[in-house]
C-alpha cells in the first residue's frame, strides 16, 4: 500500500507542520513548511488525523541542522530544524490567525514580531528531570510523548553556558550521591547576579545525605547557592550559599542605573532576561504613562513590571496571589527606594473588587496572567473602567478569548506586538494595547 504524500504548508500552534490528505486537515511533526513528505497516519479523528514522516521526498529550502544532537527524541524543542526567519514569519502567522479567529482582530493593528538577540543559551531558568535506570544516571528532559528521560550529557543548547557549566558540576556530585534514585528533578536558575540549584528530592534528607552535599559544595561549578525541596513541603531548605538571585531592568531615564530585581529560589521570573527587558520597552513605548498616571499591575509577581514603571506614574498598585512573590515584590520596593509603588497578596479577581468597593481609580491596567489568560478577572477590569489596557500574554488563545470579551465590553485593540521569547519553539509572547 502506497503512503500518502503531501507538501507541509505552514506550522501550527503547537509545532506541527500542517498539510491535508484528501481535504482533511493532517499534523505532521517535525515538518518544515515546503517539505514534500510520505506520511504514515499515527492517529484518525473526523476533522482531522495526525501523521509521521516516512521519507522527506524533497526537503524544504527552509529546513536547517538542528545544534542539539538530541533533537527529535528530547521533547523540549520543536523547531530546531527550521531556519530562524521562517521560524518569526510563522510565528506571527500563528498570532494573526489565533487573534481574528478568537476576537476578529484585523492583522492591520499587528505589528511585526520583534526577534530574539540570541537564538540559542538564552534560557536563564531551567528544570531537569533525573532518572536511574538500570545504574545510569540520567539528567534532562522527557522523551517526545514519554516520561522516560533523555540524557542531556552534553548540556542543553537553549541554556545559558552558565546554567550548563552548573549542570555538568551537578552531574558529577549526584553520580555518588546516597540517595540518587530520591532526586526527581534539578532547578536551575541564573540570573545577572546569582546561580541557584534546587535539588528535588522525593523524601526526607537524612543528615549524611545533607553533610554530603555540603562538603561538595565546591564542585557545583559557579553555583552561589544550594537549596533541596523535601517530599511536599512547602519551602526549599537551603543547605549553602546564598539565596540571592537577581536581574535587571531598564529605568526610564537613561542616565540612570537600572533596576535591580531579585525573585526567591523556586519563585517566578522570565526565562529569557534579555526579552523580558524588550517586553518592558514595548510596555513603555505603547501605555505612555505621564506623571498623572494612576497604574494598576495584575499578576504582578516580583514586580517585574510596576516597579521600573513607577517613576513614570503618579502611583503603582500591584495585585498578584503568590505571596512569595508579592514579599519579593516589597523586598524591592525598597532595595530599590520606589515611593509610590505598594503590593497586596491576595486572588487578582477578588483583589480588583476589593479595590472597586473603595473607590480607587485607575488610569492604565497592566496584566501578566499565566497560560490560562485572565477570563475571571475581565469583569472587574472593566468595572474599573480605565483608559488603557496593556495585556502581556504568554498565550495567543486566551489572549484572543480575553480581547474578545473587552471588546464586547467598549474597549478595542489598538495595536499588538508579538515578541519571540522562546526560539526553537512554537511559543510566543506578546503585548496588547487596548482603549476605549
Amino acid at each position: 500500500m502506497s503512503l500518502p504524500v503531501a507538501t507541509i504548508e505552514k506550522l501550527a500552534f503547537g509545532g506541527n507542520g500542517v498539510c491535508r490528505i484528501d481535504g482533511k486537515v493532517c499534523f505532521v511533526p517535525y515538518s518544515c513548511p515546503d517539505d514534500m513528505v510520505s506520511l504514515r497516519l499515527t492517529t484518525e479523528k473526523k476533522s482531522y488525523c495526525i501523521a509521521s514522516i516516512s521519507e522527506v521526498i524533497n526537503h524544504s529550502p527552509f529546513r536547517t541542522a538542528p545544534e542539539c544532537a538530541l533533537f527529535g527524541a528530547c521533547g523540549g524543542c520543536s523547531w530546531q530544524h527550521i531556519s530562524y526567519p521562517v521560524q518569526l514569519q510563522q510565528k506571527r502567522a500563528i498570532f494573526v490567525e489565533t487573534l481574528w479567529k478568537g476576537a476578529r482582530i484585523s492583522a492591520d493593528v499587528i505589528g511585526d514580531i520583534i526577534a530574539a538577540p540570541l537564538q540559542y543559551g538564552y534560557r536563564g531558568r531551567i528544570q531537569f528531570k533525573v532518572s536511574v535506570h538500570q545504574g545510569k544516571l540520567d539528567i534532562g528532559f522527557f522523551r517526545q510523548g514519554s516520561h522516560r528521560v533523555v540524557d542531556v550529557s552534553e548540556g542543553c543548547p537553549v541554556a545559558s553556558p552558565v546554567i550548563n557549566q552548573v549542570l555538568n558540576g551537578c552531574r558529577g556530585v549526584l553520580r555518588s550521591y546516597p540517595e540518587v534514585e530520591a532526586i526527581s528533578q534539578i532547578s536551575i536558575d541564573a540570573g545577572d547576579n546569582g546561580v541557584i540549584v534546587i535539588l528535588h528530592h522525593t523524601g526526607p534528607v537524612s543528615s549524611r545525605n545533607r553533610k554530603y552535599l555540603v562538603g561538595r559544595a565546591n564542585e557545583f561549578g559557579p553555583c552561589t547557592g544550594l537549596f533541596i525541596k523535601a517530599g511536599n513541603q512547602a519551602d526549599n531548605e537551603m543547605l549553602w550559599g546564598s539565596s540571592d538571585i537577581s536581574y535587571f531592568m531598564d529605568s526610564s531615564d537613561p542616565d540612570k542605573e537600572p533596576l535591580e530585581l531579585t525573585y526567591p529560589p523556586g519563585g517566578f521570573a522570565q526565562v529569557n532576561q534579555r526579552q523580558n527587558r524588550t517586553l518592558l520597552s514595548v510596555i513603555r513605548s505603547l501605555g505612555r504613562l505621564s506623571s498623572g498616571d494612576h497604574l494598576l499591575d495584575l499578576y504582578c509577581g516580583n514586580g517585574n513590571f510596576s516597579l521600573p514603571l513607577a517613576a513614570e506614574a503618579a502611583s503603582v498598585t500591584g495585585i498578584e496571589g503568590n505571596a512569595g512573590s508579592i514579599q519579593a515584590a516589597e523586598q524591592n520596593r525598597i532595595l530599590n527606594k520606589v515611593a509610590n509603588a505598594r503590593f497586596f497578596c491576595d486572588d487578582v479577581s477578588s483583589g480588583v473588587q476589593r479595590l472597586i468597593e473603595q473607590g480607587q481609580q485607575f488610569s492604565t491596567v497592566l496584566l501578566d496572567p499565566p497560560r490560562a489568560g485572565a477570563g475571571d478577572a475581565v469583569p472587574g477590569i472593566v468595572r474599573l473602567n480605565p483608559d488603557t489596557i496593556i495585556y502581556v500574554s504568554c498565550d495567543p488563545s486566551t489572549l484572543a478569548r480575553d480581547c474578545g470579551l473587552l471588546v464586547d465590553c467598549g474597549y478595542h485593540v489598538i495595536t499588538s506586538v508579538p515578541v519571540d521569547m522562546f526560539p526553537q519553539t512554537y511559543h510566543i509572547e506578546s503585548v496588547t494595547l487596548l482603549g476605549k
